[in-house]
């Protein structure tokens, strides 16, 4: 009787994973064809033949072809990579700090990266790169200033750093709408704002390579140490039984999160919701353990991002800003989902 639950136990969350599985290259299949430029099925064999052109660098002569290559395909990867970041950190967040509603805000990284982005706009040099790096600067320093009041106070506690988080978001809050009210009102204050709403249209080649050398490396560390979040969620105590240097684990853990988002967000601007929703839609799949629930949370945040930009850049004819999507899908489903958990609960 044993043996057969556990065999129908383990085919369930097979399928389930299949299910991750499809839905996460069937929402990417349909991003790389769908848009307001979208590639016809007799337009197919086209971009195949132009492939090697673009792998060798040579001109590419369809327009079709250079929308896809150069437009479309970075900006898919982009989505895809930042969507898969904010899906793994929301599972790490939430496991280090025992808490469902944990996110990567809490530490003051997007706080800290939206003030640096609108720094740069206010600075009179132009260019992409300088809000990229000043973003990417600021959501770094937030995260060190976080751990230094945490670390400041007499209490060590983890909550500590929570407070000192939700402190030092406060005052980047108060900086940005500081900036904001000194911005000019008809060229760099839409910029701010804008740039506060998340999109993915700065996705470019050199960028997505940029990304993929900082962030792949930290995927692949967050993924071998996945067990140890289980070991953690246990308490301190028992984890420091079983061998694990608490602290050291979790500083190395959330300043390695800290790091991807800040790296994701100061290209993309804001993406919310993903981190928070995500990982509780993929533990009603496949379970708590998380050396199953962090890759898959990745995929399926994967596949929820670009989704959510492909519904962006499709449905109406000026691009909506992805922070407003993924924020009215993400509430009423995390709504939903408490519902669902408090009813099962009680």
């Amino acid at each position: 009787m044993i043996m057969k639950f556990w065999r129908k136990l383990n085919s369930n969350l097979k399928n389930k994973k299949s299910t991750i599985f499809i839905f996460f290259i069937v929402t990417i299949f349909i991003s790389l064809f769908s848009g307001r430029y979208s590639v016809k099925v007799d337009e197919i064999l086209t971009l195949f033949q132009e492939l090697p052109n673009f792998l060798l660098g040579n001109e590419i002569t369809s327009n079709q072809s250079l929308v896809f290559y150069y437009i479309r395909l970075p900006r898919i990867i982009l989505a895809l990579v930042t969507g898969v970041v904010l899906g793994g950190t929301g599972v790490v967040f939430q496991g280090v700090f025992k808490n469902p509603l944990a996110s990567p805000d809490v530490l003051g990284v997007t706080a800290g990266c939206t003030v640096g982005a609108a720094i740069a706009i206010l600075l009179p040099f132009e260019g992409n790169l300088i809000i990229q790096v000043t973003a990417f600067v600021f959501g770094i320093v937030t995260v060190f200033i976080t751990y230094g009041l945490a670390k400041a106070s007499k209490n060590k506690n983890i909550v500590m750093l929570v407070l000192a988080g939700m402190v030092v978001s406060a005052f980047f809050s108060a900086m940005l709408s500081l900036i904001k009210y000194m911005a000019d009102p008809f060229e760099q204050l839409p910029a701010i704002v804008f740039w506060t709403m998340g999109g993915f249209h700065r996705a470019s080649w050199p960028r997505i390579q940029t990304l993929l050398i900082t962030v792949l490396p930290c995927i692949i560390f967050l993924k071998s140490t996945s067990w140890k979040l289980n070991i953690l969620c246990l308490g301190d105590e028992d984890a420091q039984g079983l061998g694990i240097n608490v602290k050291r684990l979790r500083l190395i853990i959330l300043s390695i999160s800290a790091f991807m988002v800040a790296s994701c967000i100061s290209i993309t601007g804001t993406v919310g919701w993903v981190a928070l929703v995500v990982p509780h839609i993929t533990r009603l799949y496949v379970g708590a353990d998380h050396s199953r629930l962090l890759p898959m949370s990745m995929l399926v945040g994967g596949g929820f991002t670009v989704l959510m930009d492909t519904i962006a850049r499709s449905l109406t004819t000026s691009e909506i800003p992805i922070s407003i999507l993924t924020a009215a899908i993400g509430a009423p489903v995390f709504a939903y989902l408490l519902i669902v958990k408090s009813t099962v609960e009680g």
